[in-house]
């Protein structure tokens, strides 16, 4: 379990500052979180401009609900990863092709260079990048529609 033995704000450029148990203030905090697919709201780190850890995070839900707000907020500005509900068209089986994706963030169409660039993450997960390095995470292929799960299967 983490213990709130810190404070976290924002300064008024926007940065988090984080003032920690002995009163330091660490200015420019930023929240990487160790398993991102897996495990998105476990294992989170608070580091400074050096990208040396300051405060490890077990759980946001362990956090009171404005800090972890303030992470969560600062998470979703900084990275930028659509997960895919459901494919709706490819050009071809054959790559590079165009997909057409409907995703959490909307509407999207992105070139697959080869096959390659789908990797397995576990057991039902999928991170399919584009061919200017956009990461599309399929949280679980075995959830996906029919159709979405015929034309993945082509390429897997």
């Amino acid at each position: 379990m983490t213990t709130i033995d810190f404070q976290l704000r924002r300064d008024p450029f926007g940065r988090l500052s984080l003032i920690d148990a002995a009163g330091t203030v660490h200015e420019g905090v930023a929240p990487v979180r160790a398993f991102p697919i897996q495990a998105p709201d476990e294992g989170l780190a608070l580091v400074n401009t050096d990208g040396k850890e300051v405060i490890w995070i077990d759980t946001l839900d362990d956090l009171p609900a404005e800090i972890a707000a303030l992470i969560r907020e600062e998470l979703s500005g900084r990275e930028f990863m659509p997960e895919i509900r459901r494919i709706v068209d490819v050009t071809s089986f054959a790559t590079p092709c165009t997909w057409t994706v409907d995703t959490d963030r909307g509407t999207a169409d992105f070139v697959l260079r080869g096959e390659e660039d789908i990797r397995r993450i576990g057991t039902e997960a999928l991170l399919i990048s584009d061919t200017h390095g956009i990461q599309f995470l399929v949280r679980n292929q075995y959830a996906l529609d029919k159709h979405s799960k015929k034309i993945l299967d082509r390429f897997l």
